[in-house]
């Protein structure tokens, strides 16, 4: 009996309850239904305001293509005043500019999704509407920025031909009275650099959109960095001095992205730890003791060494008189390396994937024949990793390199940043080098080898090669100036060794002088010499890791050429037609609904 009195009373609670909550629903649809509109005005209203304040998305691309880096998220989130960004990238261009065009302003929104308004973008097309003096003075001052020309062919009006047009695909980043130039091809092989009109291949075009985000967020960084890192310049082993022309690029780059110091390792008593990164290029005189005593205390006490490397003698102004004898140059650092985790082989990397060189073949009515041949020991080096140094990075020219290997260290990670192609070998030295073998070919079962390194990246902690052997006059000199011998390092550190120095030099043209870092002044072919170089200096010096935007990977979705030929009728008539056809039967299927409904019977 108690049990039912308990369902009688719990079903009379649910049913007060049920009444109650119909009441209210009946008088909110009331209240809804007198006061619609001023209730959608407060909803519309409420939902931008709260739009405003919390932004999200959601990326479901594999590679993350919209998703910012870390490091990328913080440079915009930290803006303290408005960056002015115009790209050149308008107008009438060609579907591959059109394509990255589209890529840089999805990429510039997804900046201000973070930036707010401190990120400001227009897209223009420089000179337009200004006579041709004024248009060349302003196609001066973007060349003077950085940024190369390339011509394309645009169609004037009908039946009036077509006519050539200069474009600069490139942006321009104001901020606080400065000025920095973005060339968006940097880093892809460029035909020519001057005034191209070859179109890169999809795959460069795809790469060159993948470090979008990486160049735009590097040169805002740049831009509005207020403590620049300090990068020195070893010398004091023969290294190429400032003025020398072949190292012109090495001090522009360097300058223009650091501020830079030069330091006399044999002069100096010890190397100031306070250097974000010493770079050392193509030394020609043996390291003393003390020297690589210094080198290395500097990287227990948190440095970090750029090499580049030339164990060889080996000199392409030698080929003049159409042959040279490469052999060993002691550099006396071996050592030291070996100990850090990595040893220079005096070999000379031959590579099937090369430049080419001219060589006169003949002559014919007295005048000689120059023609272009393949070029092996100028190989075209290829990244090794994913690492961000190198990754989506276009072939690196060599010149004379060795080989490289790496050996046990303890706790030291080895990164291949540079290797030979999958059809290369080496020679052993001393080896003669002749122009005139290169009219004949050679036995492809010599190249055999594949991915032979030339550059690789150390990082962790080092321990000291003198742990145990610093002699007492080191460690007084140490003493004198109140600093502490180290065993091991502090920090974990980085060190890239190179074993071509011949990547950092610069070709020097007779007419125009100095040439870019990475050009081949015959060909005039720019290949990523100067980009691999910023790029391994930077990981080095940057306490931010800006280059995490390199890591990035475009997948490149491309159209089944074949399908396309052979069923592009199917896939029209599917364009065309069955819209058409749906639509069609949308009405006849609404006409029969409608004619149900209202028919009696």
């Amino acid at each position: 009996m108690k049990s039912v009195i308990n369902k009688i009373f719990s079903s009379k609670i649910w049913l007060r309850l049920s009444l109650l909550l119909s009441k209210l629903w009946l008088q909110l649809a009331l209240i809804i239904n007198k006061f619609w509109l001023p209730i959608t005005l407060i909803l519309v209203v409420a939902i931008n305001w709260l739009g405003s304040l919390f932004h999200t998305r959601i990326d479901f691309t594999n590679e993350k293509r919209f998703t910012l880096s870390h490091s990328t998220e913080l440079i915009l989130k930290n803006l303290d005043s408005t960056v002015e960004i115009t790209v050149l990238l308008a107008g009438d261009v060609k579907s591959e500019f059109k394509k990255l065009s589209n890529s840089t302003r999805e990429l510039l929104e997804n900046f201000k999704n973070y930036g707010g308004n401190k990120i400001q973008y227009q897209f223009e097309l420089p000179g337009e509407g200004l006579s041709d003096s004024l248009k060349a003075n302003v196609f001066d001052s973007l060349i003077s920025l950085g940024l190369r020309p390339t011509n394309q062919q645009v169609q004037v009006k009908e039946g009036e031909g077509k006519t050539q047009r200069q474009i600069f695909p490139g942006a321009i980043i104001k901020y606080g009275g400065r000025t920095i130039g973005i060339d968006l091809l940097q880093g892809q092989v460029q035909k020519s650099v001057f005034n191209s009109d070859d179109i890169l291949d999809k795959q460069s075009l795809n790469s060159a959109e993948a470090l979008l985000e990486y160049k735009f967020a590097n040169s805002i960084q740049k831009i509005t960095q207020k403590d620049v890192p300090v990068v020195a310049y070893a010398y004091g082993n023969g290294e190429p001095p400032y003025g020398f022309l072949p190292a012109n690029s090495v001090f522009e780059t360097l300058g223009k992205n650091f501020i830079v110091d030069t330091v006399n390792i044999r002069t100096q008593p010890f190397l100031n730890p306070e250097y974000a990164a010493i770079v050392i290029v193509k030394p020609i005189a043996k390291f003393s003791d003390d020297d690589k005593f210094k080198l290395d205390q500097y990287v227990m006490n948190g440095g970090r060494l750029l090499f580049f490397m030339d164990v060889l003698y080996a000199e392409r102004d030698s080929l003049q008189n159409g042959e040279l004898i490469a052999y060993s140059r002691d550099l006396n650092i071996n050592d030291l390396l070996f100990k850090y985790g990595v040893r220079i082989n005096t070999d000379l990397l031959a590579d099937k994937h090369c430049d080419e060189i001219a060589v006169e073949v003949g002559a014919v009515g007295g005048k000689s024949q120059i023609r272009k041949l393949p070029w092996p020991y100028a190989p075209l080096l290829q990244p090794g990793s994913d690492n961000a140094i190198v990754k989506n990075q276009a072939d690196v020219l060599g010149q004379f390199a060795n080989s490289i290997d790496t050996v046990e260290a303890q706790g030291i990670t080895k990164t291949i940043l540079l290797a030979s192609s999958a059809n290369a070998y080496t020679l052993p030295t001393p080896a003669r080098i002749q122009l005139n073998s290169l009219q004949t070919i050679e036995d492809v079962s010599k190249f055999n080898r594949k991915n032979i390194p030339v550059a690789v990246l150390l990082e962790g902690k080092f321990i000291s090669m003198y742990a145990n052997r610093a002699s007492q006059a080191q460690l007084d000199t140490l003493k004198s100036y109140n600093i502490n011998f180290l065993k091991e390092s502090v920090n974990p550190g980085k060190i890239i060794v190179v074993a071509d120095a011949d990547i950092v030099l610069n070709q020097v043209s007779e007419k125009i002088g100095p040439l870019p870092m990475g050009v081949n002044k015959e060909s005039k072919i720019q290949y990523a010499n100067k980009d691999f170089f910023l790029n391994s200096t930077e990981y080095l010096a940057d306490k931010n890791n800006i280059l995490d935007a390199r890591g990035k990977d475009y997948t490149l979705r491309l159209l089944d050429i074949q399908k396309t030929e052979t069923q592009h009728s199917f896939w029209q008539m599917m364009n065309i037609v069955a819209p058409i056809l749906l639509v069609c039967l949308f009405g006849l299927c609404y006409q029969w609904w409608r004619k149900r409904k209202y028919t009696r019977y």
